[in-house]
């Protein structure tokens, strides 16, 4: 592995590569971010080497810099594994029938900024080519205008941001290989809970596999019922344009029969700035914990959700509805969740 001169002016980056370091993950450097005479690797890591055929999780954090905690809490769950593997017997036979696959920090360039969009400026959870089926909130759903206020989209017409580009195209290499894949992406500053969202974000119609996603939330609320996720499309809290997840999830659903099961953890910022209102004066402070116990906290907070996504995942044939149940499921997934929406 190469070494870059500023790879330590970003704690994250180092951070992971230190893990790689000392692990046996394989580490694949699918690109580079250019920065202000810098250059930023963008990896994907498998916790062992990829096996076709097996099912797949995919974890992804990073995708907004500022959310830097979306990443700390992936490069903590690594951690956990790295240091279990050489002794957990468990552990080493789930990953003999299961793929884990990280993408920690979609958005080097952003992270080492501080600020929410890529180096250009573009928000890249607005940039896949998606309209919005109804209008979305001013700015917040996506903006076209300019560069130099937020949440900008940015030119779809010329094709994804390079870091969606990798982030889609190492989704589809693993994806289209995997009978069953889930994705969950890591983020932050939304509400005062934390949310698991699930496509659409366009649109306020349900998604094709709901019947899976209901099945999936029944799983985990039978298994953690005392879990405080709130699981739900992410219309149901607010619509955007171009949002990736959506564009990915559709680009699948059109060219393979697998499935692909895309999450989004939306940690609830709001509510560690009410513990710490003086969080509010500092723009890091709106989508991070900054007093250390609250921090080591929420590093510690999602490994159950993480773990149970890759169990799930491992035994996806024992409770995914069979065809016999799969109107069944959809109709109950749609009752629950858009019983009072067209």
């Amino acid at each position: 592995m190469s070494k870059r001169r500023t790879r330590n002016r970003l704690p994250e980056l180092l951070q992971l590569e230190g893990l790689i370091e000392r692990s046996n993950f394989k580490a694949n450097q699918e690109t580079f971010i250019e920065l202000q005479g810098h250059s930023f690797p963008l990896y994907s890591v498998e916790v062992r080497p990829f096996k076709p055929g097996l099912p797949t999780v995919i974890f992804t954090g990073g995708v907004h810099g500022i959310e830097r905690i979306g990443a700390q809490v992936l490069l903590a769950y690594m951690d956990v594994l790295a240091s279990k593997i050489p002794w957990d017997s468990t552990l080493q036979h789930q990953l003999d029938a299961l793929n884990i696959v990280f993408v920690p920090i979609v958005n080097p360039g952003g992270m080492y900024l501080n600020t929410r969009a890529n180096p250009k400026g573009v928000d890249l959870m607005r940039n896949a080519p998606i309209e919005a089926e109804i209008n979305p909130p001013i700015f917040g759903g996506g903006q076209r205008i300019s560069a130099k206020l937020p949440w900008y989209c940015g030119d779809t017409k010329h094709g994804l941001e390079l870091e969606n580009q990798t982030l889609m195209n190492v989704v589809e290499r693993y994806a289209q290989q995997s009978p069953f894949t889930i994705t969950l992406d890591c983020h932050s500053g939304f509400g005062l809970r934390d949310h698991l969202w699930f496509p659409y974000a366009y649109r306020k119609r349900p998604i094709a596999v709901l019947d899976k996603l209901y099945a999936l939330k029944l799983l985990f609320d039978c298994t953690y019922p005392h879990h405080e996720y709130v699981f739900e499309p992410q219309s149901l809290s607010y619509i955007t344009h171009g949002d990736l997840w959506d564009y990915i999830y559709k680009r699948h659903k059109n060219a393979n029969e697998s499935v692909l099961l895309p999450l989004t953890l939306e940690m609830g910022s709001w509510n560690w700035v009410k513990k710490h209102p003086i969080q509010l004066l500092s723009f890091t402070g709106l989508f991070n914990p900054i007093v250390p116990h609250r921090q080591r906290r929420v590093l510690r907070r999602h490994l159950i959700l993480f773990d149970f996504v890759c169990s799930a995942a491992i035994a996806y044939k024992k409770w995914i509805p069979k065809q016999k149940q799969t109107r069944q499921m959809f109709q109950a997934g749609k009752q629950y969740w858009y019983k009072s929406r067209p």
